[in-house]
């Protein structure tokens, strides 16, 4: 499993990463065994929010009653949760209240005295960033919170919140797939007159962090679109599947290594947030980890995924 140090923090991080979504309605036994196939394979870093699961801070605290961690344990994980949905409305929180009130939830429900690093969940349109800048600095002084990110941003709210916030922010977790990609595919086509393709939607937002060190993190990665079901093995997506098992065999890994090694690959050294629940697949996602796919490969896989490569 390949490691960096995240910047901004001290933390030694896989680019593999444990999402745990979905785990409200499994056994303690299979938890255990997904959270157990992933440390084996290097992935320590583990994903949470506070709306996860049938209820808030539900797949926290099924995390918890289910793995019992020691202190020793607990040390040797690194635990990110996320806060600011409001599943009610829904809409969005960062008063300082909530996000406070949010930190103390996901504590108890993960039964832990501290968090590694808290993202922001989708942004908020009212948010106040001195609130933001006083939550982080309390929840950072009171030892509860060690390292915070966003998700979702676009670099101009990053640029906002950091206007106030001084603490680094570290992370920003953002939709990424080979087929769900257009922050990496406008630059790619840019400055091309009539090529939906080629239009800014985002503002440059992976150059962006990596001018400031702020590491992107792929969530659905194996996802078509927005939770319109998976590529890998689609009839909607031949091409690409042709070129994914044709690279697979190359590499001696499964095609969800491929999938995981076209996000990897980027020098914007992203990490990939899996979601499955399936031990298989999730050790299948660790091989993808350090496949050293060709600029060829990787040029192909876009192309193939419908992509204009000019």
């Amino acid at each position: 499993m390949k490691t960096f140090n995240l910047p901004g923090t001290e933390i030694t991080a896989p680019n593999v990463v444990l999402g745990l979504m979905r785990i409200q309605e499994k056994t303690d036994d299979e938890v255990r065994k997904l959270v157990r196939t992933a440390t084996e394979a290097g992935i320590t870093f583990l994903d949470h929010a506070d709306i996860y699961g049938s209820e808030v801070h539900g797949c926290e605290r099924r995390f918890a009653e289910a793995m019992k961690l020691t202190p020793t344990e607990r040390e040797r994980l690194v635990i990110q949760t996320k806060a600011g949905i409001v599943r009610e409305g829904p809409y969005f929180d960062f008063s300082y209240e909530h996000i406070v009130e949010s930190v103390n939830g996901s504590l108890e429900a993960l039964d832990t005295d501290y968090i590694d690093i808290l993202l922001l969940h989708r942004p908020d349109a009212l948010v106040e960033p001195e609130e933001v800048a006083r939550a982080f600095d309390d929840l950072a002084e009171a030892g509860k919170v060690r390292a915070f990110g966003v998700s979702n941003h676009t670099p101009r709210q990053i640029d906002l919140l950091r206007r106030y916030v001084d603490r680094p922010i570290v992370a920003n977790q953002v939709q990424l797939s080979i087929t769900h990609s257009p922050l990496i595919a406008q630059g790619v086509a840019a400055n091309m007159q009539g090529l939906d393709q080629s239009i800014s939607r985002d503002d440059g937002l992976v150059d962006y962090c990596r001018l400031h060190d702020i590491t992107v993190q792929a969530w659905s990665p194996f996802q078509a679109g927005f939770f319109d079901g998976p590529f890998l093995g689609s009839e909607r997506f031949p091409e690409l599947n042709e070129v994914i098992d044709r690279l697979a065999a190359k590499y001696d890994v499964p095609p969800i290594a491929i999938a995981v090694a076209w996000i990897t690959r980027h020098p914007a050294q992203m990490q990939v947030v899996i979601g499955t629940t399936s031990p298989e697949r999730v050790a299948g996602s660790a091989q993808g980890s350090e496949v050293p796919l060709t600029r060829p490969e990787w040029y192909e896989l876009l192309r193939a995924a419908g992509y204009t490569v000019p």
